[in-house]
């Protein structure tokens, strides 16, 4: 709304002058008011383009007019407020998603050999014996089967995970820290929910992840780069009962 703010303000100047008819630009200025006044337009122009470059100033001044004289409205006093906002919502959420695509590009380009690793080393790993690839490209190998029940969604559970990167880089681990995790069982990234879903209490899996069901263009850390596929070992320790 800081931009409406500016938006007001420069057509409020530029329609008082307008009104008083043309004048020859001002060559210098010679009080604080004069500064000050030129300093305020000038702010308000740069602010404007930066954000609203299709603006069209003709119907602006228009608007301003008629909102003085409350005459020839082309949109009523009830309803400005809420197409406003709604508008400028509208245009961040495009400007958002403008850059989130941008970014994805830019990373994709820059960390296409990152990409290329995580997709060559699932293609060979899935050939393996005891890999198992869902529907989704998680891929699984079951250490050790559990006899208790299989989590849900909602389910609170007790853990041990070891998480590397295809080269074997630790990134995460609760077998190091000695310290068993606790959480709800579909907290985690996509392909680790996916994998969780299939264990029942007491199992032992390890899961290659895909980057698009990983952090996917997110950098994580120092080693998990954009892109990364990643592999945990995972333990159902308890499906904690409240």
């Amino acid at each position: 709304m800081k931009i409406l703010k500016g938006l007001v303000i420069m057509v409020a100047v530029a329609s008082l002058t307008s009104c008083k008819g043309q004048k020859a630009d001002v060559k210098s200025l010679e009080t604080e008011i004069d500064s000050a006044s030129y300093a305020l337009g000038m702010d308000m122009a740069i602010k404007v383009k930066a954000n609203f470059d299709e603006a069209s100033t003709d119907l602006f001044l228009q608007g301003y007019r008629n909102g003085m004289d409350s005459t020839n409205l082309l949109i009523s006093e009830k309803d400005l407020n809420t197409f406003l906002r709604d508008f400028f919502q509208k245009q961040q959420v495009v400007k958002q998603k403008e850059a989130q695509e941008k970014a994805a590009k830019d990373a994709e380009a820059k960390f296409a050999d990152v990409k290329k690793a995580g997709e060559d080393f699932l293609a060979v790993n899935k050939t393996k014996e005891g890999v198992v690839t869902t529907a989704s490209g998680l891929q699984y190998i079951i250490l050790k089967a559990g006899a208790g029940e299989k989590t849900m969604p909602t389910s609170k559970i007790k853990i041990h995970y070891h998480g590397t990167t295809i080269d074997g880089q630790v990134f995460d681990s609760s077998v190091d820290r000695k310290e068993p995790m606790e959480s709800v069982a579909n907290q985690f990234i996509p392909g680790f929910n996916e994998g969780l879903a299939l264990m029942n209490s007491g199992a032992k899996y390890r899961f290659f992840i895909p980057q698009d069901l990983a952090y996917g263009v997110q950098q994580r850390g120092e080693l998990i780069k954009p892109f990364s596929a990643l592999i945990f070992e995972v333990e159902l320790l308890e499906i904690i009962k409240e």
